[in-house]
C-alpha cells in the first residue's frame, strides 16, 4: 500500500510535467499536439524514472540503473507513449476534446497498468531475496511469515 501511494505521488507530479511540457510545446511553440504529446511523456517518463529510482523503489537494485532505465521505457514508456498517442488521436483529433483534458485523461488510462509494469519488471527483487523492507509492504512481519 505504502509503495502504491508513493507511485502515485510520484504520479502526481509527473502528470503536472507532462501537462506543462504539453501546453509549452502545444501551445507556446505551436508543435502539432501529438509531437507535442510524445515528447511531454518522454519528460515525464524521466521524470517519473528518476523519482521511482530514488524513492518508490529505493530498496530494490536488480539489474543496474541502466539495465533499469531500459526497462522503463520498454515497459513503462512504450505503454505509455501507445495509449496517450492512440487516445490524443481519438479524443483530440476526431473528437474533438480540449487537449490538455484528453490527456488527463491518457495518463489516468495507463496508470494501473504501469504500477505492475514497474513493480514487476522494472524495479524487480533482487534474485534469491526479499528486498522489500517491512515499511513498504505496511506489515511489521518479517518476509518469511507474511507468506
Amino acid at each position: 500500500m505504502i509503495r502504491w501511494l508513493k507511485f502515485n505521488a510520484v504520479g502526481g507530479m509527473g502528470i503536472a510535467v507532462q501537462l506543462a511540457a504539453l501546453a509549452l510545446l502545444k501551445s507556446g511553440l505551436h508543435v502539432g499536439y501529438l509531437p507535442a504529446t510524445a515528447a511531454a511523456v518522454e519528460l515525464a517518463l524521466l521524470h517519473n524514472f528518476i523519482w521511482h529510482e530514488r524513492w518508490t523503489w529505493r530498496d530494490r537494485g536488480a539489474g543496474g540503473r541502466a539495465g533499469r532505465l531500459l526497462r522503463f521505457h520498454l515497459a513503462n514508456g512504450l505503454l505509455s507513449i501507445a495509449v496517450n498517442l492512440a487516445l490524443m488521436r481519438a479524443l483530440v483529433g476526431r473528437m474533438h476534446w480540449p487537449y490538455l483534458a484528453a490527456n488527463v485523461a491518457a495518463i489516468a488510462a495507463g496508470s494501473v497498468i504501469n504500477f505492475f509494469l514497474g513493480d514487476l519488471l522494472v524495479f524487480r527483487r533482487a534474485r534469491g531475496r526479499d528486498a522489500t523492507p517491512a515499511c513498504e509492504t505496511g506489515s511489521a512481519k518479517p518476509a518469511f511469515l507474511r507468506g
